[in-house]
């Protein structure tokens, strides 16, 4: 495994960074079964190697930043598996190390996902937010993951798919000391945060914050991107940081993708115009579709 030679934070002055696409999909390609309320992260314990092969994907797809496994993980939801606190513990810090192993010979930066408390919860409130918790309760939620996962030693921290500002602002006090920069990324729809609020609103939490490298969207349809990236570089004054959806959409209830594919990796060269600096893709946008957007930025 070769780590890269600058922090992300510099390479992303220089320019734009190919991520990775949806890992959840690429898994299901390889034959996996994800139907657990733990998604992906059921199987940081019972098939690691399938989750190396599915980054190991991407990498030969020309993703330079993978992101882990660990969007769907907690200790709660590892608890009603039967899981110990300690042994948690170590699934955290795997997901980190399956994806620096994946990397082979090519420096690539890993990103450490802190998915939203909705995850969790495993029935779509994520795109919903307004859990009726309060920012302190998110904060103890979020806290144990953070140190969990900063322990492994990852190149920065995704807090992603955040459906709200309360979220967020929890996310942001639960990393803050921990040593890792981080980026901050909301799923959005029609202009504002699932929950309804205001992008400049949302993406202006992050202003001032130097431990923040990136923010931006993901987890949403790519006609949301070009208003997004907009909003993120004049509201925080930052970098972006955009992957949709492959545009199709998820029904929680039925657990299952509707509509037609909207992804296109030609669009990539307009949002990189505008600012965004990490790109790639979300749901349902696997290695053929990142590797035309590596291929378009490395031209551009």
């Amino acid at each position: 495994m070769t780590r890269p030679a600058l922090p992300l934070r510099t390479a992303l002055a220089q320019g734009p960074v190919a991520l990775d696409g949806g890992l959840s999909n690429q898994l299901e390609a390889q034959g996996c079964d994800l139907s657990d309320e733990l998604w992906s992260a059921r199987l940081l314990a019972d098939g690691p190697g399938q989750i190396e092969e599915a980054h190991a994907a991407y990498v030969r797809a020309g993703a330079r930043a993978l992101i882990t496994s660990s969007y769907q993980a907690s200790f709660e939801g590892f608890a009603r598996r039967g899981v110990g606190r300690r042994e948690a513990e170590g699934l955290f810090r795997r997901s980190v190390e399956l994806a620096r192993s994946a990397s082979g010979d090519e420096p690539v930066w890993v990103a450490a996902s802190v998915g939203p408390y909705g995850a969790v919860l495993a029935d779509g409130s994520e795109y919903r937010g307004r859990y009726g918790l309060s920012v302190p309760e998110l904060e103890r939620f979020h806290r144990p993951r953070v140190a969990a996962l900063v322990e492994a030693e990852p190149d920065v921290l995704a807090l992603e798919t955040v459906p709200d500002v309360t979220e967020a602002e929890a996310l942001l006090r639960a990393v803050e000391g921990c040593g890792v920069p981080v980026w901050l990324s909301y799923t959005v729809e029609g202009g504002r945060t699932r929950a309804g609020q205001p992008l400049e609103e949302a993406f202006a939490l992050a202003a001032g914050n130097d431990q923040v490298v990136a923010v931006g969207v993901n987890c949403c349809d790519a006609a949301e991107v070009d208003a997004a990236v907009r909003a993120a570089v004049d509201g925080a004054g930052k970098p972006a940081v955009v992957y949709p959806n492959s545009g199709e959409g998820w029904d929680a209830r039925a657990r299952a993708w509707r509509g037609a594919a909207t992804f296109d990796p030609a669009r990539v060269a307009g949002w990189t115009a505008r600012g965004a600096r990490l790109v790639g893709g979300c749901c349902r946008v696997g290695p053929a579709r990142i590797a035309a957007l590596a291929k378009g930025l490395a031209v551009g």
